[in-house]
């Protein structure tokens, strides 16, 4: 069984990659024909992020459609062939099940929809400063979305218990629920936040998704692992465009809605306190943002030249290309770590 599914992951994962590939110049004629090109607003509480990407405007973006895209496009064939050759081995293919994907997948396409309402409505400039949904509505739709998916694991599931690295499971009963919407929730946000330079994001969810792949297969969730081999996938087919200079950006589409995921898979997985080494540079980039902000409004100063983090090390004179590769080492360092706790927990 372990080499079958082996075998199935790596082929699924690479069928990912490829059939991304494939969609890729569809989707960008499309991104072209409707001018969905990213606007760079003036803004008075950013400047150097408003000069410094100046440049950039008029990018295509929703460039995470093609992500989740490949993902719902295979879900849909080897579901479908499936149930249509309910007697061959295509049942074993299909990894679309109950008990492992749907709730990863739900909250992906609420994160997905809910970002691309958010993109359209900046790029046609509609909203507060033409920046789309307003911070506070934005924070309240995904809350909404995690409190039914924290609800659905501990009232449908029994899901109450978290696990902390060497010291093992802890019964927590209703506090699962606000863990699961801040675990989803923060996920969210801080990947959104650092996607904000050329590959950065792709290239620091390809190792967070890579990793997640090895801890759902040790854990025998196998169709688990073949969902996140498949979004690794998808997500280097992306990077392939998505390097500086990008073809396309990714937008709150395929930002909003990978983070949710990544945050909801860290719940399956039960690796929560695993999650900052995975998405450590997320938790460095957020952090970053909360510091200025907690400066500015009580010394009235600020710590970075900009934030995100990356935007200070653009301001200091980086060059782009420079902080995303050192910001993918350090991610990469990070989720090894993260693995090697994992393991040796497994067996000690």
């Amino acid at each position: 069984m372990p080499l079958f599914e082996i075998i199935r992951i790596l082929i699924l994962g690479s069928l990912s990659f490829l059939a991304a590939l494939t969609f890729t110049p569809i989707f960008f004629k499309l991104f072209e024909r409707y001018r969905l090109g990213k606007q760079i607003r003036i803004d008075e509480n950013a400047p150097i992020f408003s000069s410094l990407h100046k440049k950039k405007e008029g990018t295509p973006t929703m460039g995470g459609i093609l992500i989740w895209f490949t993902l719902i496009f295979l879900l849909f064939i080897f579901w479908f062939l499936a149930w249509l050759f309910p007697e061959t081995f295509l049942v074993k293919i299909n990894f679309l099940s109950r008990k492992e994907t749907y709730l990863p997948l739900s909250l992906l396409l609420v994160g997905a929809f809910l970002g691309f309402i958010d993109d359209w409505l900046g790029i046609r400039r509609i909203g507060l400063k033409g920046g789309g949904i307003r911070m506070r509505q934005k924070v309240l739709l995904y809350s909404i979305a995690a409190l039914i998916g924290g609800l659905w694991f501990f009232y449908k599931l029994d899901w109450d218990q978290i696990h902390i690295p060497f010291l093992g499971d802890f019964t927590i009963g209703i506090w699962y629920i606000p863990l699961f919407i801040f675990s989803v929730v923060a996920s969210g946000f801080s990947l959104n936040e650092t996607d904000g330079l050329d590959g950065l994001a792709g290239g620091v969810l390809i190792s967070a998704f890579s990793a997640l792949t090895l801890i759902a297969f040790s854990q025998g969730r196998y169709d688990l692992a073949v969902f996140t081999a498949v979004i690794s996938g998808a997500l280097l087919a992306f990077l392939w465009f998505n390097i500086p200079p990008a073809r396309f950006f990714m937008g709150d589409t395929g930002s909003m809605s990978l983070g949710i995921t990544l945050g909801v898979l860290s719940m399956l997985t039960n690796t929560f306190f695993l999650l900052p080494f995975f998405g450590f540079i997320l938790v460095l980039e957020s952090s970053s943002v909360i510091i200025q902000i907690a400066s500015r409004l009580f010394f009235k100063k600020k710590v970075f030249l900009s934030t995100p983090i990356h935007h200070h090390f653009e301001a200091k004179g980086w060059p782009e290309s420079r902080v995303v590769m050192r910001f993918w080492i350090i991610s990469a360092i990070f989720t090894v770590f993260g693995l090697i706790i994992f393991f040796l927990d497994r067996h000690i």
